[in-house]
């Protein structure tokens, strides 16, 4: 990605690939490496540089957008949103975001990781987020 932004992704992975570059932009501006205001590169900027095609960084984009996280403004490309995190979540969201990381611990699991493994993991990432 442009500037000192990375993320990578997986193209033989089980999570879909615009899926991956949306949650390692959504990542970034949450750890505060993407500060509003931030322009990205374009799509097919960005598409080049990862190697997939072009419309599978729209869908990332527009999942973004959808979210608050950006701003795309058409020709004069895509720029990161000043979105501040709610203070408390909603019950209903909190509840279906407890039952998808409750998931995709079981997933973990399921593929060999262990319990120690998942929780440093865990805490290393809640590290990273201001």
């Amino acid at each position: 990605m442009a500037g000192n932004v990375q993320i990578q992704v997986v193209l033989d992975g089980p999570v879909p690939v615009y899926r991956q570059i949306a949650d390692g932009i959504r990542l970034l501006c949450v750890a505060g490496r993407l500060a509003a205001g931030t322009k990205l590169p374009t799509v097919r900027e960005l598409a080049g540089d990862l190697g997939v095609h072009h419309n599978t960084v729209a869908q990332a984009y527009r999942l973004l957008e959808d979210e608050g996280w950006l701003r795309i403004a058409g020709r004069n490309g895509v720029v990161v949103q000043d979105r501040e995190r709610p203070a408390t979540p909603l019950k209903d969201v909190a509840k279906s975001e407890g039952q998808r990381l409750r998931h995709l611990i079981a997933e973990l699991q399921a593929k060999g990781f262990s319990k120690e493994w998942i929780s440093r993991e865990v805490h290393a990432a809640l590290e990273g987020v201001q």
